[in-house]
């Protein structure tokens, strides 16, 4: 069963804009295209200060549009981080602090720098050690979960995505001792499947990507999130963050997605078949 928000209430029509981020840093240091320089992050986060916006947390949207926490700001705004980069410690951090914003950051535990037994493939860079992360946390930064081993969940057997959603969930509060109740699937891949794992492993909320706002009758175990890259100039970044016309900005992102999601579909279907299911 989808679970969707709410379709009445003030705080509950509104549409809020769910930014995605990945690493912040430019080149030599990555040639990543998801990356955002040091310098066009501080810009953009200048940007939001100036025009009044004021952030939330992922669960914190989610709280708010179940009805389960007070009313959003005036010009809410979410700001999401995948996967783990250390330099959301280094960088990022400090920026959010100076405009006094707030952040989720979703971990793939299996990339933790210091991950140790519960290693799993080869990170794509230098990532956050587990005293980093909860550093993080004690600075009023959400931490949540992005798996384990950053697979495309949709295509993995049912045993194979309980274990890895599992392992991430519990790893996350067996080490920072508090409840970890959010999800970001890894690339944004996801399927019925999938976000009933989630839910039934007591994830309240899990975020895609599909690059819309978030609004009354969206999933909340498929959150839609805006994606921030390199090639986002701050005018295209204003007009992202500014709501009514930030998904005609991704026209050409959704028609690749919905492609793309045909092709995946297919191939879980006929991985089902060859395991006999």
């Amino acid at each position: 069963m989808t679970q969707t928000l709410p379709p009445r209430g003030p705080a509950r029509t509104c549409r809020v804009p769910v930014l995605m981020y990945h690493e912040i840093a430019g080149p030599p240091a990555t040639g990543s295209r998801l990356a955002v320089s040091p310098d066009a992050f501080a810009a953009q986060l200048g940007y939001l200060a100036q025009e009044g916006y004021q952030t939330v947390t992922a669960a914190e949207l989610f709280g708010v549009l179940t009805g389960a926490r007070g009313q959003l700001p005036g010009r809410p705004v979410v700001l999401t981080f995948d996967d783990g980069y250390a330099d959301f410690h280094a960088v990022a951090l400090p920026l959010l602090k100076r405009h006094a914003f707030t952040a989720t950051l979703f971990v793939t535990t299996g990339w933790v720098q210091d991950a140790g037994a519960q290693s799993a493939g080869r990170p794509p860079g230098r990532m956050l050690s587990w005293s980093q992360i909860a550093e993080v946390a004690g600075a009023g930064i959400e931490v949540a979960a992005h798996s384990r081993r950053h697979q495309q969940l949709d295509q993995l057997p049912a045993r194979l995505l309980r274990d890895d959603l599992l392992s991430s969930k519990t790893e996350l509060e067996d080490r920072l001792g508090f409840p970890v109740t959010g999800l970001a699937y890894p690339y944004g891949y996801s399927s019925a499947g999938t976000r009933h794992v989630a839910r039934d492993l007591g994830y309240d909320y899990a975020c895609a990507v599909a690059n819309r706002l978030v609004g009354a009758g969206a999933d909340l175990h498929a959150l839609p999130r805006l994606t921030v890259r390199r090639s986002t100039s701050l005018p295209a970044f204003q007009r992202i963050a500014g709501g009514p016309h930030a998904e005609r900005m991704f026209v050409m992102d959704r028609a690749l997605t919905r492609s793309w999601a045909l092709v995946r579909r297919t191939r879980a279907v006929l991985g089902s078949v060859s395991r006999g299911k």
